[in-house]
């Protein structure tokens, strides 16, 4: 394992090479979403997959402006100061695009904002209760920031009927400090989605998640504490991907991950408990979202108290 004090410098291995974006939905989708003025994290972190997402007629939506608080030294989403400003339009917009689209299944993922009250989570909630009133049928799953660690908040969005509430711990803990922004705190993390898992007890129909990203200078031993970590606070979903770097002013690649680990990952995380595992080098957060929660779904079940054993 590269050491974690050099950046890797050799070529992009051929596992992480994607086909040129492009396809009729592709272009539909891109249209449907400018002419709203609607801003997708597919777009904000370049993500790899978006021509196979966006070419099945899926999108993920980023909410709350297209400006972070935050400044994670991982992503490429804009930081700033948003000083307050919200869209007034964007739970409609959100909510007719998905109905255009087709969608019966939509994630909606966010900016953080500390500028707001309480971090937008009413705002989120709005978005959620806008989309389903138009989409009775569609299932929402909605990846939130840790709103400051506002418990209450968690307990609002989820009380708007979403299937997965999703809450990224990104990286291990010894990292988190340095590939995170200040702000973001390991164990917050770990309190928002065991509060997540607490609320969802009496929900049978919704699962939580969580992602975490590999290439950065963690130890496999790491990433399998990390699991656990997630297991004990009743995380459902896991997605685990290869970090790949946005820019030069971003934190640098340490490893290309081979498809091998990602293998030993996933079936490590279901000897844990996990419900649903997409554990690949190109995965992300929203990677086959609707996939991975019937999956995870169909397994819960078939276990017979409903809830697997935590770690």
């Amino acid at each position: 394992m590269p050491s974690e004090s050099k950046p890797l410098h050799i070529q992009k291995p051929a596992w992480l090479k994607t086909k040129i974006t492009g396809g009729q939905n592709y272009f539909e989708v891109k249209r449907n979403l400018r002419s709203r003025k609607l801003v997708t994290v597919c777009e904000e972190a370049k993500c790899p997959n978006i021509g196979q997402c966006w070419n099945t007629l899926t999108a993920t939506f980023m909410v709350l402006g297209d400006t972070c608080t935050r400044a994670c030294r991982f992503c490429n989403i804009k930081t700033g100061n948003p000083a307050g400003k919200l869209s007034s339009r964007e739970p409609q917009d959100v909510a007719e695009s998905s109905k255009a689209m087709g969608l019966d299944y939509v994630v909606l993922t966010m900016v953080d904002r500390d500028d707001l009250a309480d971090g937008g989570a009413s705002h989120v909630a709005q978005v959620i209760a806008t989309t389903i009133e138009h989409n009775p049928q569609i299932l929402v799953e909605v990846l939130a920031g840790d709103f400051a660690g506002d418990l209450d908040a968690i307990e609002l969005i989820i009380s708007h009927n979403v299937s997965v509430y999703a809450h990224n711990m990104e990286t291990v803990r010894r990292l988190s400090p340095r590939v995170r922004d200040r702000r973001a705190d390991y164990d917050t993390s770990l309190a928002i989605l065991q509060r997540a898992h607490q609320l969802g007890q009496n929900r049978p129909a919704m699962l939580t998640k969580s992602a975490l990203m590999v290439g950065l200078g963690e130890t496999p031993e790491e990433v399998i504490e990390s699991m656990v970590d997630l297991r004990k606070v009743g995380c459902d979903l896991l997605t685990i991907g290869q970090y790949m770097r946005p820019s030069k002013k971003h934190l640098a690649i340490k490893e290309w991950v081979k498809p091998e680990i990602f293998r030993l990952y996933e079936k490590k995380a279901y000897e844990l408990g996990f419900l649903g595992v997409t554990a690949k080098p190109l995965a992300r957060s929203s990677f086959m979202a609707k996939d991975l929660y019937h999956h995870g779904l169909k397994n819960r079940q078939s276990t017979p108290s409903g809830h697997p054993k935590l770690a």
